[in-house]
């Protein structure tokens, strides 16, 4: 998915970047016919980007927006440490949310950024 912007990405700084990635996220989540559950869940061992529901899963959804391919790119940017992180925050989560329902899933949205077009691609049950 393309998203056109009215600002360049370069003049945005790395938090509005992200803020903008995620709600890009939210959007097409939304418009894809998932309900958005909590967006930017914190605890102590970190964050969770999106928690959505769809009719048949609870899905944790990673947000890695980028900017520049000269770093890794969103994809690369997954780690298995980190995928393990995301793992255990959907945990503690869950111990907080002891009515939530469903099948659990870890997705991935990576959003590559340049001039005024974000790009989207969402993939599902990364781990």
């Amino acid at each position: 998915m393309n998203i056109d912007l009215h600002t360049s990405v370069e003049e945005l700084t790395t938090k509005q970047l992200g803020d903008l990635g995620e709600d890009a996220t939210a959007r097409y989540l939304l418009e894809s016919g998932y309900r958005i559950v909590e967006r930017n869940w914190r605890c102590r061992y970190g964050e969770i980007d999106i928690v959505a529901q769809t009719p048949d899963a609870l899905v944790f959804v990673e947000v890695k927006t980028r900017r520049s391919l000269h770093a890794a790119s969103p994809l690369e940017a997954l780690t298995p440490v980190k995928l393990r992180r995301l793992r255990r925050l959907a945990g503690l989560w869950l111990a907080e949310h002891p009515n939530a329902r469903g099948a659990l899933r870890i997705d991935l949205a990576a959003i590559e950024a340049k001039g005024r077009t974000l790009s989207l691609t969402h993939l599902e049950a990364i781990g």
